[in-house]
């Protein structure tokens, strides 16, 4: 009888498990999902249609929302504002843009890269965008940028953070304002879904890290030029 109940609790698991990899297909089925690392959990094309119909995973949202504790190293060195790779570090007009593209996996929460004082929050739209010019190196893979700018005061000039979005991801929240004074570190708002972050620095600036690179915000040290407070 031992025998006969244990065939059948493994031929009612087999089917299970049969009829999940089937109803996922081609996605992972939930009985492996949590062992496999998160762009495998959660493939793009998955994420893709979640983004056309608003029915997201509740284990997958779980993962994107986490706002990890960040420390960041001593001194008054300028930070990455955001987690992802570096993409452009692109002069124009004595200002230097450094690109940090964010996949659907990476943490989405963005810091100040310095110390000093919030001149300015900007809202800017598809209009604006489109007179910037479309072959700007953040703009290239933004067919409807949104976007929020955080300028920042410091003793070597403003710096901005640029949160943009697209068509596929319009909502950016933003947690300081103008006249509020920001520390190193500090979080400063979060981009809903793929996006990128720009760090608006003077040319003047030498970074010290190059295209390709991946970054963690409030951690990794992008210039080292020293910003007083």
């Amino acid at each position: 009888m031992i025998l006969l109940i244990t065939q059948v609790m493994i031929l009612c698991f087999l089917i299970i498990s049969v009829a999940l990899w089937g109803g996922y297909f081609p996605h992972p089925s939930p009985l492996i999902r949590r062992w496999l690392p998160p762009r495998k959990r959660w493939p793009e094309a998955q994420i893709r249609r979640w983004l056309k119909t608003g029915k997201f995973q509740r284990a997958f949202l779980n993962y994107f929302y986490r706002d990890p504790e960040r420390t960041p190293p001593l001194g008054n060195s300028i930070l990455a504002p955001a987690d992802g790779a570096v993409t452009s570090v692109e002069v124009r007009d004595g200002v230097r843009y450094l690109v940090i593209a964010l996949s659907f996996w990476d943490m989405h929460v963005q810091r100040s890269p310095v110390s000093g004082r919030v001149v300015k929050v900007e809202s800017h739209g598809s209009d604006f965008m489109d007179g910037e010019g479309r072959k700007f190196a953040f703009l290239r893979e933004k067919p409807c940028p949104v976007q929020k700018r955080v300028v920042i005061a410091t003793s070597v000039g403003e710096i901005a953070v640029r949160l943009i979005t697209s068509l596929a991801a319009r909502r950016i929240e933003v947690w300081v304002r103008e006249g509020g004074r920001l520390v190193r570190g500090q979080r400063i708002g979060r981009i809903l879904l793929g996006s990128t972050v720009v760090l608006e620095l003077p040319a003047t600036i030498n970074l010290s890290v190059q295209v390709g690179e991946r970054v963690k915000a409030g951690e990794t040290v992008v210039a080292q030029e020293m910003i007083s407070v």
